[in-house]
């Protein structure tokens, strides 16, 4: 039903943009029409209808932007609200089963280990909120130091595998070429839930199984690139972008079971950003997979220019 009357209103304000915008023409072709054997009466009336043209049509973008603003934020309190009431309601089930009746023990301990998933992943729900709202709101300078990536990615992944109960070759981290130990400096608790975010995020979308590599490589010299790919339900070109935009959710009917609050890799990008980074997804198509590619700034852990360390090193270009 929302989303019904928000196409409408959509529809609405560019069928008013249209007409207001047709209304201003018509006006200036008369005033042109009037007034064309005085110049001067004609340079403002052209001068007019382009500020008006301009206004309408500004005012039509800014509506339908805040509109669809509005939606992408009812989508993610609905999200949200379901990603805290699910496992609020799992644990009460089972503790009112523990309070009502007896339990064989090893019951018992499949209970406690259901209820015990659902904390952690209510946990994992306000934290990403929390981190979103906390990102959002400034520019996180403090805390940084010089900072190993494999040992942090390899941390990431036994989390990942260990939250989401993935057999160890569910996610398979590749050794880095020529066994270099690739340094970058930044904020360790943010490198991780970026990290985290992009498995998690690998994790989600493969409905049919859990594929994913993990590889470290150099590019350019200077640059550290981590890629992340998985087979899972893929992209459409028109949606490598707007993936990474605050409580986007790529639309689509076989996608609405797969839970999320759709600020997973916002929170990527903003925290690659505020390393002097950036990430980028690539997807040969729907169905076909996707590979998300985080690049940070290497740094030299010596102090010297990380050209200087880096130099000669199988570069990927």
């Amino acid at each position: 039903m929302n989303f019904n009357r928000r196409r409408g209103a959509i529809a609405f304000f560019i069928t008013l943009g249209v007409f207001l915008t047709g209304l201003t023409i018509t006006l200036n072709v008369g005033w042109i029409v009037l007034h064309k054997s005085q110049v001067a009466y004609l340079v403002v009336g052209i001068i007019l209808f382009a500020v008006l043209v301009a206004g309408v049509v500004l005012n039509t973008v800014f509506l339908i932007r805040e509109i669809r603003r509005n939606e992408r934020q009812d989508n993610f309190l609905n999200a949200v609200t379901h990603e805290l009431k699910t496992p609020i309601a799992s644990i009460r089930l089972y503790l009112e089963t523990l309070q009502r009746r007896k339990v064989p023990a090893e019951q018992q301990k499949e209970f406690y280990g259901i209820m015990l998933s659902d904390t952690e992943r209510l946990l994992a729900t306000v934290e990403q909120v929390l981190k979103a709202g906390e990102l959002g709101q400034r520019q996180r300078q403090q805390n940084r130091a010089v900072l190993e990536v494999e040992p942090l990615v390899a941390d990431c992944v036994a989390i990942t595998l260990q939250r989401n109960h993935l057999p160890h070759d569910a996610i398979i981290l590749e050794p880095t070429s020529g066994a270099v130990r690739l340094y970058v400096q930044g904020i360790a608790e943010d490198l991780r839930t970026a990290i985290r975010n992009l498995l998690d995020n690998a994790v989600k979308y493969s409905p049919d199984g859990v594929h994913v590599r993990v590889s470290l490589s150099i590019t350019r010299y200077t640059w550290m690139s981590l890629k992340v790919t998985d087979t899972g339900v893929g992209l459409e070109s028109k949606q490598l972008k707007r993936i990474f935009t605050r409580f986007y959710r790529v639309p689509g009917r076989s996608l609405n079971k797969i839970k999320g609050t759709g600020l997973g890799l916002f929170l990527v990008k903003t925290i690659a950003k505020q390393h002097g980074g950036n990430v980028t997804a690539q997807s040969p198509g729907p169905g076909l997979g996707t590979t998300m590619t985080l690049k940070l700034p290497l740094a030299n852990p010596s102090g010297a220019p990380a050209s200087t360390l880096y130099t000669g090193i199988g570069d990927e270009k």
